[in-house]
């Protein structure tokens, strides 16, 4: 006798479409939340274009630096692009329905704008290496080419990772049930509903994205490890905060990036309210907060947003 999995394959009807069920226990809440998501998403792309215009217009931060940065604001306006639009129109009455390929879509790009910033976190650990470990030599360790070689390298290995798991979790065949238990579509939640055995899919995912996770970790806890010995090593106190000064910005993004991932996907067991508020954290208002950790505690970034946003009423004016 078959199983209840056979039974199921040989009365296979494709799914089309998925259900976002949205945030679990949250009914009534719809319009707090849609201010909610709306206020945080609006910062984000504030806040990020801002940190654009001041990396694009002033010359002072033409350096390998800002140049990382401003690739990061870049990401970070699309990685809360992938979910909160479709979650702001299903809080104002709209359908919750999403199609197979939206949801394939939302899946592949969630990962690739993640794994990319994963690899772009760890990039600028080694930039922050190279410029405190080795001043006189990091202009020719950082020089354009390599600059440019490592962004692509980042955007590539991305792509590769994101395309791997999208496959396996979409090769499977899904015909219901079709609710996804969260507000967009991600592994944890869309891999319970197909109809087949996922175990190979859930072992892949789990490992790729804890290796990646992990081994970029490492490589910003080495990077760090050598700074801080560096930093230790400069006789003046002044020196010494304005070394820490220059890393404190990106070691907190680092942080708050990493804490989310390790509770999503390398921990045992599941809570799917718990899942979505870190979903959340890390979508939503994570990457609203880069903009002002790196301009904050920046002199020359303030600066450069000041020249522009002064260029820029100068110019309407006339």
């Amino acid at each position: 006798r078959g199983s209840c999995a056979d039974v199921k394959m040989r009365n296979h009807t494709p799914v089309t479409e998925f259900l976002l069920m949205g945030i679990p226990h949250t009914q009534g809440l719809e319009h707090a939340l849609f201010v909610f998501f709306l206020a945080f998403y609006l910062l984000t792309l504030v806040g990020n274009l801002l940190i654009l215009l001041a990396t694009l217009t002033s010359s002072n931060l033409h350096t390998p630096m800002y140049f990382f940065l401003g690739n990061l604001s870049v990401f970070d306006i699309f990685f809360p692009s992938v979910s909160s639009p479709k979650m702001m129109l299903y809080l104002l009455g709209q359908s919750q329905t999403i199609s197979y390929q939206g949801c394939a879509c939302q899946l592949f790009f969630y990962h690739f704008l993640g794994c990319t910033e994963c690899f772009l976190y760890t990039v600028m650990a080694y930039d922050r290496f190279a410029a405190i470990c080795h001043p006189l030599r990091y202009t020719a360790i950082m020089n354009p080419r390599v600059c440019a070689i490592l962004t692509l390298s980042t955007w590539m290995g991305s792509s590769v990772h994101a395309s791997v798991l999208t496959f396996l979790v979409f090769k499977l065949p899904y015909c219901g049930p079709k609710e996804v238990g969260n507000f967009f579509c991600d592994i944890p939640v869309v891999l319970p509903l197909a109809c087949a055995d996922t175990s190979l899919a859930q072992t892949v995912s789990f490992t790729n994205v804890g290796v990646v996770a992990l081994l970029c970790f490492l490589l910003v806890l080495v990077s760090y490890t050598h700074i801080v010995i560096s930093i230790l090593r400069i006789s003046s106190s002044e020196g010494r905060h304005r070394a820490f000064s220059t890393c404190s910005a990106h070691l907190t993004s680092v942080l708050l990036f990493y804490g989310p991932v390790v509770l999503i996907y390398l921990r045992p067991a599941s809570s799917p309210w718990l899942d979505s508020m870190v979903q959340v954290l890390n979508n939503i208002v994570n990457p609203s907060l880069n903009p002002l950790i790196y301009s904050l505690r920046n002199k020359d970034v303030k600066l450069a947003l000041r020249n522009a946003l002064i260029q820029g009423v100068h110019t309407c004016g006339v």
